[in-house]
């Protein structure tokens, strides 16, 4: 662990936010120096997961300033589909984080969203010139977005600060955050992949003697 001060990484929270697809990334921030902090739409409510959980945010989405981050992180949740008819029409209550998603890239402050995440910034038109990933090309291509162009077939991919994966690669995902924010680099963090993706055991050695 690191004892330099860092800004925190900010991670949104609404209802049925997806509660296994950030665990490795925030794990391994909160372990490597960045403190996590939860923002949800509005402050003192509590939210659920889709797993049940209660969280009780830390801030309000209205107050998160780009420039007080290290980082955006948008999860799925059931609430980016069901929403999305509403979204046509200026409806979709989670439409508001990724306005705040556009705010940090344009200030230079990554975003990481994975899952149904992917189609809130397709919405919002941020992925229509960087190239991106969801869960297959067709979930995005029914938001309208005009992006279809640089949808790539892969795990999780990063460009200019934006980073994107599917529902099922939480590990990938975290790998090109953890590296975004250098937690881990090179050796390491191909190491750590290896470890929590593909189960290989000799990259704990790799990461134990980095520890040493």
């Amino acid at each position: 662990m690191t004892s330099i001060a860092r800004k925190p990484a900010h991670l949104a929270v609404y209802d049925t936010f997806a509660d296994w697809e950030t665990g490795h990334a925030t794990a391994h921030l909160a372990r490597g120096g960045y403190p996590v902090r939860t923002v949800a739409a509005r402050a003192g409510r509590p939210v659920t997961t889709l797993g049940g959980l209660r969280i009780q945010p830390d801030l309000a989405l209205d107050d998160l300033r780009p420039e007080d981050s290290s980082l955006l992180i948008l999860t799925g949740a059931d609430l980016w589909t069901e929403t999305s008819a509403a979204a046509a029409a200026g409806g979709n209550d989670l439409a508001p984080f990724a306005r705040k998603a556009r705010a940090f890239l344009d200030a230079g402050v990554p975003v990481a969203a994975i899952c149904g995440a992917t189609a809130g910034l397709a919405r919002e038109g941020l992925l229509d010139d960087r190239a991106h990933t969801s869960a297959v090309p067709q979930y995005l291509d029914a938001t309208g977005y005009k992006g279809g162009d640089h949808y790539v077939d892969a795990d999780a991919v990063t460009d200019r600060g934006l980073i994107t994966a599917g529902p099922t690669e939480p590990v990938a995902f975290a790998r090109e955050v953890l590296g975004a924010l250098g937690v881990f680099e090179g050796e390491l963090l191909d190491a750590w992949y290896r470890l929590f993706h593909d189960s290989d055991v000799t990259a704990y050695a790799t990461l134990q003697a980095a520890r040493a």
